[in-house]
């Protein structure tokens, strides 16, 4: 782990392109939910995750306790509560700015149970961000009883955002505790965690008219279904965990707060979401944020 070194040109690069997919990722969301519930979503989303590569690829080598806590807490726990709260009462365009409160958690999360630090980079990019996201907040309060945004929706991706920082904790302990730590084989066999999951909350709370409308979906729901599945499950957690493979969680984390700024951009343009004074603040001091975690230790490092 490459804990004190800067980020390298293939790791910031990989880290933009988790960005992006990321972003776009909550539009597919959107369209998907149109013909599904978060429930079948949640099942077909980790269907098409894990087919086929998980006949190709050996289950990992590491205790299986980790494949189960993080399949349910990246799985069930983060995007069951992420499609819930679309679902409820959440626009796209918010759902990927208060999902980036994982950021928050995560750094809290590891310093309590990993003992990691925290730098001074850091520090200013997370206040920063924290100015940006009240923004945000400022921006739903005057939205709240719009058919966009309501309480619970907000309540619930604020949940899913702290399940995404257990599930980051969860990868740094499994790293810990395997040195031979196959990134892609890890994400591919801990997406056959939540299908079981999934379907049994779907039998138990769905409407029953509901279990069978997925057969006469449109084709741009299973376009939907497809990229979340292969593109932001597969492609973008490998990358992810990749990344808290070679660093420490606090400094990896703080990237995710560039996924508000596409997906903000990504919902204007493909659902027609308005973008409002206090999410343009908003937008503007997350990329500052951005900015100081990316660049901030390299100054204080010259000033130094």
């Amino acid at each position: 782990m490459t804990s004190n070194a800067s980020f390298t040109t293939r790791d910031l690069l990989s880290a933009l392109v988790v960005v992006i997919i990321w972003g776009t990722n909550f539009v597919a969301m959107k369209v998907g939910l149109r013909n599904l519930t978060p429930f079948q979503l949640g099942a077909a989303r980790y269907v098409f995750a894990i087919l086929p590569l998980i006949l190709f690829f050996k289950p990992p080598k590491l205790p299986a306790k980790w494949i189960i806590a993080y399949g349910l807490s990246q799985g069930v726990g983060q995007f069951g509560l992420l499609f819930l709260s679309l679902k409820v009462g959440m626009s796209a365009s918010l759902a990927s700015v208060i999902l980036q409160t994982q950021v928050f958690f995560t750094a809290i999360f590891g310093y309590m149970l990993l003992k990691e630090r925290t730098s001074r980079a850091l520090l200013a990019g997370l206040a920063l961000a924290a100015v940006g996201l009240l923004c945000f907040g400022m921006s739903a309060v005057q939205a709240v009883h719009s058919a966009d945004i309501t309480p619970a929706g907000f309540a619930l991706c604020l949940a899913g955002a702290a399940m995404w920082a257990v599930s980051n904790i969860v990868v740094r302990r499994a790293q810990k505790d395997t040195p031979e730590f196959d990134v892609i084989s890890f994400i591919v066999w801990c997406g056959a965690v939540p299908i079981v999951p999934f379907v049994l909350l779907s039998l138990a709370f769905d409407d029953p008219a509901t279990r069978w409308q997925w057969v006469g979906a449109p084709l741009a729901t299973w376009v939907a279904v497809a990229y979340v599945g292969w593109m932001s499950t597969i492609i973008g957690y490998a990358m992810w965990t990749r990344l808290l493979k070679r660093y420490p969680v606090n400094r990896v984390a703080p990237f995710s707060l560039g996924v508000p700024v596409v997906g903000i951009t990504s919902g204007m343009v493909a659902l027609g979401d308005t973008i409002t004074s206090w999410q343009w603040a908003g937008i503007a001091l997350i990329v500052a944020a951005l900015m100081c975690t990316m660049f901030g230790g390299r100054w204080l490092d010259r000033r130094s």
